[in-house]
């Protein structure tokens, strides 16, 4: 659970963006967001296999550019 210490005389806009900033950190928007809706486990695995499959043709795939000396 994120929690922030404002201090005496602290700007309090400095210490909402440190907040935002451990919030962010720790994830907390990103799993709200994955848990607003239920997911069957089917779909799940599905999702994640085809992330697999994009990382792996990502990897896999020549470059388009020709690795020249020219500056463009």
């Amino acid at each position: 659970m994120a929690s922030i210490y404002v201090e005496d005389g602290e700007n309090l806009e400095k210490a909402i963006k440190r907040f935002k900033r451990m919030v962010e950190k720790e994830g907390i928007i990103r799993e709200y967001k994955r848990r607003e809706y239920y997911e069957k486990p089917s779909t799940i695995l599905n999702r994640k296999n085809k992330a697999i499959q994009r990382k792996l043709m990502k990897k896999t795939r020549p470059s388009s550019r020709p690795h020249d000396s020219k500056s463009y």
